[in-house]
């Protein structure tokens, strides 16, 4: 009876036995067995950071897709104390990400550029709205007419006008904005 076999690979390689054959064939599954030993590490670190079990979760398998490609591009000495830098490094720039992203609910998203007012005369309104379209540079009126009047979303915008989706963004924002300052130009008078 045989105890060992030379075809058998041991049981328990060490980080950089996995780390140096993914790195030669490639093999997900190779990586996954070395990320698999640190995803309790890497998701403590997440929650530690984001303080959300679901967004943590969902960084630890962001962070998997991350490591395909930057492990082969970093020389990585210690596996775990690499790993943990890389874990903490994308949890900050989660949360600075956020920080920069302002939340809108979706009533001001799809909120009309202007409110009617009850003292005001409707027909007048619409008439100074009408005057305040024309004054818009054709890509506004364009974009804001498919978005607020036609119910359009950005991507449907984008796709009518051949516009890109920054562009329509943007239109959509100064052509709102100016709307604005003109509406209410037009009601001190």
């Amino acid at each position: 009876m045989k105890l060992f076999s030379l075809n058998k690979k041991p049981v328990t390689e060490g980080d950089e036995d996995l780390l140096q054959r993914y790195r030669q064939t490639g093999d997900l599954a190779v990586l996954g067995q070395l990320y698999e030993r640190y995803m309790p590490l890497v998701y403590g670190v997440c929650l530690k950071y984001l303080q959300n079990e679901e967004q943590s979760k969902d960084a630890v398998m962001q962070i998997f897709e991350e490591l395909i490609v930057k492990v082969t591009r970093h020389e990585v000495k210690q596996f775990k104390s690499w790993l943990y830098v890389l874990a903490r490094n994308f949890c900050l720039m989660q949360l600075r990400a956020g920080k920069k992203m302002e939340t809108l609910s979706i009533d001001e998203v799809m909120e009309f550029p202007f409110v009617l007012h009850p003292d005001d005369n409707n027909e007048l309104q619409l008439q100074g709205l009408e005057r305040c379209m024309q004054k818009l540079t054709a890509p506004q009126q364009q974009s804001i007419d498919l978005f607020y009047l036609r119910e359009k979303c950005y991507k449907e915008v984008a796709e009518i006008t051949g516009y890109t989706l920054n562009e329509v963004k943007s239109y959509i924002q100064n052509g709102k904005r100016n709307l604005k300052i003109c509406l209410e130009t037009n009601r001190e008078r």
